[in-house]
């Protein structure tokens, strides 16, 4: 894999063409075994810092000036908009009006340009081309046992208020039925036949409310059954998805040649995925 153009300046035009991850990615990937290694979380947090500054957000590649003051400020340095054009001119560009992220981590390790834009991304493109499928299905499997457990959790909710309703009917159909069998058992004989007659009447009735209730709360119960079992399955299947993908990860980071800023990147992608699984289900609590 290489970048169009002829000059430095070109191929890295180029760069700063792609999204904010493909240029991270490159930037891990040209420097790993010099410093960036160690900089793997720095250029995760900064790619989405500038993915959520950015109207076109994981789509986009570069920052106006005052995304880009955001930014900064953001991340705590001391570094202002104008300094950071004024590197970018020192080594040679001379287009800054908008700041892709390539330009700002040039900036900010003080990066051989020449090094940046003709290193190798590593000769197993195909094994991690494999390895993001997987971790993307994995990430997709993940949202949706994220979706379907919020949908068990409002079928829940909804069989919790049903049944609270069939417990005020009920209550309310027992609380008349002793109320009329205490007045079956005091007062004149007149009373006491009334009370016996409207009590008799009363528990021979089929009340609406009561009924509807019981329907509704049969209804809730297969309903969040149902969304309890269609959750439970989805999170097996995200679990399982994670772990192919992380077992099929470590296999290819093992070997020589590895594009080792790439593969890093799509472990932490696993792990962020893992932030959608319960804890019982191998997740890890969300910060």
């Amino acid at each position: 894999m290489s970048l169009s153009g002829k000059t430095d300046f070109e191929k890295l035009s180029a760069l700063s063409s792609k999204t904010y991850k493909e240029q991270a990615i490159w930037f891990l990937n040209s420097f790993w075994h010099d410093f960036a290694s160690k900089e793997g979380e720095n250029l995760w947090n900064w790619a989405q810092k500038h993915a959520e500054l950015d109207p076109k957000k994981t789509e986009g590649n570069e920052l106006d000036e005052f995304g880009t003051h955001r930014f900064l400020e953001s991340i705590g340095t001391t570094m202002t908009v104008q300094e950071l054009r004024n590197y970018i001119r020192s080594i040679g560009i001379d287009k800054v009006k908008h700041i892709p992220l390539s330009h700002f981590l040039l900036a900010r390790f003080k990066a051989d340009l020449h090094k940046l834009v003709t290193a190798s991304q590593g000769d197993n493109q195909q094994e991690v081309e494999k390895a993001q499928k997987m971790v993307n299905e994995a990430q997709a499997a993940c949202t949706d046992a994220e979706s379907k457990s919020r949908a068990s959790a409002k079928a829940e909710a909804e069989l919790k208020a049903a049944l609270a309703e069939l417990k005020a009917q009920e209550d309310a159909f027992n609380s008349k039925t002793e109320d009329l069998k205490k007045k079956s058992e005091a007062g004149s004989v007149v009373q006491q036949n009334k009370a016996k007659a409207e009590l008799a009447q009363h528990l021979a009735s089929d009340p609406l409310p009561l009924n509807r209730a019981k329907l509704n709360t049969e209804a809730a119960t297969k309903k969040a059954e149902k969304a309890r079992m269609a959750a439970d399955a989805a999170y097996e299947e995200a679990k399982t998805k994670l772990e192919q993908a992380e077992a099929y990860l470590k296999e290819v980071s093992s070997r020589s040649g590895s594009a080792q800023g790439a593969l890093w990147w799509i472990d932490r992608e696993l792990k962020e995925a893992r932030k959608y699984m319960p804890e019982r289900k191998g997740g890890v609590k969300k910060s």
